[in-house]
């Protein structure tokens, strides 16, 4: 295979550019050299076109290193950047699950020209992980597991890892499996396994009891969780006869949750999760993402204007409440936002369940009712300063006009405080993803529900006197 020069037109098997573009030989020198994440990053920097025609330039192994990186913002468009011919005996030499995240994102006639060019095996490992569902034990975990029979010693299973240590992606630890079944019976970290008797059976190296292990089907985050509570460096995925399917990583885990936490911040602050790098998302993408959400805001601000329609003549009689509706509003948003971002984060690390909601509100309402009294104290002392101090006058009843703000602050700050504690419990039971409830969703409901608040407080305070 010619690794120094691009076919410069691509034929049906070729789904590369038909011209190689700028010369790519000074983007190849700086490829070849230092430390493959410095590489990477670069690589970031380019278009797919001119990456490729790098990358066909570099030596197979530099090349594979780099594609195996999960910092690469675009391995799927470099990879059909490149000719076939190219492209697949890199793929082969990547770890199983890494090329399967770069055929999610890979689009028709590549595709299918590449698959059909993998080795068997290859083949094989990235179609079993590309059936599991997205975000599951199975869709992250790498095939490459180093298994043994029970009955091996020591000295042979060291051997066997000297063997195969290079077409391991990853030798946290050897799984010793049952001969006969292929179940796995225990895990052998590798710090014990060098450690111990080259004479002794393996078993007698690996930790006492079960190994801990998850189902395919599991979700990543809750991998994660197993990962931390057992302070493991990789768990083994294993089906119902717990024969060994692959293993979940740290690093494998680590990248899908940052992936899952940008997901998250996306939706957390009202617009659809990008899928793509900032950097990297189109005009029209852009557009796509945050419209929709920002429409659906729209018309819930609109109730907004509803509910001061509805108390129009409390307005007309007492024009000085309307200098304290942005106040109003924004403690009552604040403070739902503030219980919102509490309970996504307790939902996702597992801290609380659904069936600990009325705990949660039981917690929230004093909570909500004490810094509904600060903030109450503050607007109070505002209203009676800027009174005594001569800054405006609030007119003859203006220590009604305090106990209104007042009042309405404790109702409202303690109504966001249940609002927003409670909805992703409400989201998360119909089956949502609890990150749903955005900052700006929140904040739209206890608006409406703020205004009918004040308004009322302000009936029942002001009634006879302003109103």
């Amino acid at each position: 295979m010619d690794t120094n020069t691009l076919p410069s037109q691509p034929g049906p098997s070729q789904p590369g550019p038909s011209q190689p573009g700028p010369n790519p030989e000074p983007l190849v020198t700086l490829l070849a050299a230092g430390h493959v994440a410095d590489a990477v990053e670069r690589l970031n920097e380019e278009e797919p076109e001119a990456a490729a025609a790098a990358l066909a330039r570099l030596p197979p192994e530099r090349a594979v290193e780099i594609l195996d990186k999960p910092e690469l913002l675009d391995p799927a468009g470099i990879v059909a950047a490149l000719p076939v011919e190219r492209a697949a005996p890199l793929l082969d030499a990547m770890s199983a699950d890494r090329v399967a995240d770069v055929f999610r994102e890979l689009t028709e006639p590549p595709r299918a020209l590449l698959l059909a060019r993998l080795s068997e095996e290859m083949r094989q490992a990235v179609q079993r992980l590309l059936s599991y569902p997205a975000h599951t034990a199975g869709s992250i975990m790498t095939t490459e597991v180093l298994t043994v029979p029970d009955d091996w010693t020591v000295a042979r299973t060291l051997q066997h890892i000297r063997e195969v240590e290079r077409t391991r992606e990853t030798v946290y630890a050897i799984y010793a499996i049952d001969r006969r079944t292929r179940a796995l019976r225990r895990a052998v970290p590798l710090r014990r396994l060098i450690t111990a008797d080259p004479a002794a059976p393996v078993l007698s190296a690996a930790r006492e009891g079960e190994p801990v292990t998850v189902p395919p089907l599991m979700e990543q985050e809750e991998v994660a969780r197993v990962i931390r509570r057992h302070d493991l460096l990789a768990v083994p995925v294993v089906d119902d006869a717990r024969r060994i399917l692959g293993i979940v990583t740290v690093d494998d885990v680590i990248d899908a949750i940052v992936e899952e936490g940008t997901e998250d911040a996306h939706r957390f602050g009202g617009m659809e999760a990008f899928d793509e790098p900032y950097s990297q998302l189109g005009f029209l993408d852009m557009i796509r993402k945050r419209a929709g959400w920002l429409c659906i805001l729209f018309v819930g601000e609109m109730l907004t204007a509803s509910a001061m329609q509805h108390f129009e003549d409390e307005l007309e009689k007492a024009v000085v409440l309307t200098l304290f509706i942005p106040l109003i509003m924004s403690s009552g948003g604040n403070s739902g936002s503030q219980a919102t971002s509490l309970l996504i984060r307790a939902l996702a690390l597992g801290e609380v369940k659904l069936r600990d909601w009325w705990r949660v509100a039981l917690r929230e309402l004093p909570t909500g009712l004490t810094l509904g009294g600060i903030l109450a104290i503050l607007g109070m002392t505002r209203v009676t300063a800027w009174q005594m101090i001569g800054l405006y006058d609030y007119g003859p009843h203006w220590p009604l006009v305090a106990l209104t703000v007042g009042t309405a602050l404790v109702g409202i700050v303690t109504f966001g405080s249940l609002a927003g504690s409670m909805l992703p419990f409400l989201l998360k039971r119909l089956g949502f993803d609890p990150a749903s409830a955005s900052a700006p969703f929140v904040a739209t409901l206890v608006d409406v529900m703020g205004l009918i608040i004040y308004f009322t407080v302000a009936m029942a305070i002001l009634s006879g006197t302003l109103l």
